[in-house]
Parts: structure tokens; sequence; C-alpha cells
């Protein structure tokens, strides 16, 4: 387990100190509050103000933000949760970017049961108990300039986009770095979830594309086939893998998933489809490793990963916060991924071979999902 100690410093009397417990643990290994962030707000606390978090006997200091991406990969973060998957019930929680928290601290382990939710939570002894949470301010403002960076707006609305073409607001496009044969690889938002109102506009471009095969790194099968419009969409036609990954890729659950749904590409015709729910963070770390696999330059999968940025959020490449974006995401994770200091001047494609060694591929599995992506489809 890494240390979480933060240093004692006097509490700062700007904002008077909350007690608290924890309410739940989410499916990510987000830690829930029994206190929202509105409450906390109320308070005289500001998004972008750091606290200091107790939860037991572990603390740590994290920035207060709205939402996990707020902050970068694998940073800790106060952000807002919602404690039955919808939106309209929110409450405070602590989160790592991109991981477990729970699993992270040692304060819970996830098991899996049959029934839905297909997970549940085994504490750890020592918190059999109601968890005390404490809250305290620890910098007023401290987290604002970095917060500007990463507090991107995305908005659901089609007509938000005008400069947009239906398929950059499905997020969905043609992986075409080096190695990759033409029209086999595509990326998208989801083309059945319809949180982000982006659905049908990507199912019309799976459709248009002759997708055949399809990697869903988010859902679960009964969630997939939950969501209201699945039955009358051309993806209900489709070869589709659902994986039911969380964001966090340092995880054995995530690696055991993420070769499996490579198998099932290599063990399927093309064209074939990644998707998550954005199809931002989880297929991006996958499509970067296909791209280093097949021989792209770290150049071109940035680049690539990039582009949802733009399509979401309006970012010009070359620009102070694409590079601020860039650092705190693909430069930071896929070095750590393929267990390198720096992907400067790396043998991309020996890297992605050795993880997918690692994470479990066989070198047979490897070499057939190498001739598929390969592979020109006409």
């Amino acid at each position: 387990m890494l240390a979480l100690t933060a240093p004692v410093f006097a509490e700062i009397a700007e904002c008077p100190p909350v007690e608290t417990s924890v309410m739940k643990i989410d499916q990510f290994g987000n830690i829930l509050f029994d206190i929202t962030i509105d409450a906390l707000l109320d308070l005289g606390y500001e998004y972008g103000d750091i606290l200091r978090v107790d939860i037991g006997d572990i603390n740590f200091y994290a920035p207060l933000c709205e939402d996990y991406t707020n902050v970068d990969v694998g940073a800790l973060v106060v952000c807002n949760a919602s404690v039955d998957n919808t939106e309209t019930v929110k409450t405070a929680s602590a989160a790592l970017n991109m991981g477990d928290l729970a699993t992270w601290t040692e304060i819970a382990k996830k098991s899996g049961i049959d029934e839905e939710p297909g997970f549940f939570w085994d504490y750890d002894e020592k918190y059999s108990d109601n968890i005390p949470v404490k809250l305290s301010l620890r910098e007023k403002g401290g987290y604002l300039e970095q917060l500007a960076l990463h507090q991107l707006k995305i908005s659901n609305a089609r007509e938000d986009y005008p400069g947009l073409t239906d398929e950059q607001f499905a997020n969905f496009r043609n992986v075409a770095t080096t190695g990759m044969g033409a029209n086999v690889l595509y990326r998208s938002a989801s083309p059945v979830n319809p949180a982000y109102n982006r659905n049908h506009e990507t199912d019309a471009a799976v459709n248009a594309a002759g997708i055949s095969t399809v990697m869903n790194m988010s859902d679960s099968e009964a969630v997939m086939k939950g969501y209201v419009d699945y039955p009358y969409s051309f993806y209900s036609k489709l070869d589709v893998i659902p994986l039911d990954m969380a964001v966090d890729f340092e995880t054995e659950r995530f690696r055991d998933a993420l070769a499996e749904g490579f198998h099932y590409l290599a063990s399927h015709e093309g064209p074939y489809l990644v998707h998550c729910t954005l199809g931002k963070d989880r297929t991006g770390f996958a499509c970067a490793v296909l791209e280093s696999l097949m021989g792209a330059s770290m150049e071109e999968l940035e680049a690539d990963y990039m582009v949802s940025y733009y399509n979401f959020y309006g970012i010009e490449p070359e620009t102070e916060t694409w590079e601020a974006v860039a650092n705190g995401n693909i430069r930071k994770y896929l070095p750590y991924a393929f267990d390198v200091e720096s992907l400067e001047g790396a043998d991309l494609a020996a890297c992605a071979e050795a993880y997918l060694l690692k994470i479990g591929m066989t070198e047979d599995e490897i070499s057939a999902l190498k001739t598929r992506l390969g592979t020109d489809i006409k």
C-alpha cells in the first residue's frame, strides 16, 4: 500500500472543519461521504480549495473540484459523485482519477456476485463499523490555477457544436496511424448510452462504416442491453464484447479485461470499433496500445488521443491547454503502463508487445491481432 499521511498543520479557521462518515463505495472505488458538495459550499468551501481528508486513520490532501477529471491521472480529488447512478442525487466523495481509491487505501476489497449490481465491497476488519470522515481546509484557492486547465466543459446539445460534423460530435473516427490497415479500426463515444446525447449520431456512423465487431469497455451485458434505444440500434446486430471496465489502468481486473477484449478482436471479423462512454479515457488508452503495437510514433498516437479534446472541448493542437492535457493524461499513464521512464526514443511497438504479454496475451494471440489490424478492408 502507498503511504497516505498528510503532515500535521494547524487547521485554517476560514472554513469550519466538517465531521461526517462514509456513506458507501461505488463501483469504481470512489468513497462517497454522507454530506453533499453543496453543503460544503454553504460553509464557505470553494472549488479550487485544497482540503485535508481524514477517513478513519488514513489522511491526505486533495483539491475540491466538480469532477474527478479536474485532476491529473493518478491524483486524489474531493468531488461530486452520483449516489444512485443518475445525475439527480449527488454527494461529496473522495476519488483517485483513473484509479480505485477504496482498494488503493486498503479500506475495502471488491468482490463479485451474480445479482445486480454485480459487486459488493468487503471492508477491512478495522473499518467494520461506520467509518468517520473529517474534512478541513488546508489552503484557500490553492488549486485554482490547475483547476482552470482541467475544468473543461462539455455540452450534450448538438447545436452547441455547429462547427463539427455528426461524426466529430460522436467522437467517431477511423484510427489510421502507421501500420494500421485501411478502414480496419474505429473509435467513438457509446452508440447506445444516451448519457451525453451522442448515441444516435454514433450509431449512424457505426452503420455507415460497416462495423462488424465491437469492444465495449464501459458496460456489462445487462447495462448495455438495458439502454432504451438498444433494441432499435444498428449496434444491437453486431458482435459485441461488453467488458464493464472501470477507469483504472493499474488494476488486474482492467488488464484482464483489456486482454479479453483484444483477444475478441483478433478472433472476429473487422471492421472493429473500440468505445467506452465518451471514447476518451479508456478508449484512448486501448487505442494508444494498439497504435503503438502496429508501429505508430508518439506524435501520431498523441495526435489521435487529443482529437477527443478538440471534439468535446474545442482544444486546438499545440496550444498551452493542449500541452497541459497531454501532459496530465497520455504522456503520464502510457509510460507507466509500458514501464519506461519516457516514451521519447522508446521502441513503442516492442513496449506494447511486452505490455500485452504481461497482461496475459500469448505470442500467437498478439500475432493474430497484428494481422487483423494490419490487413486493409475494402
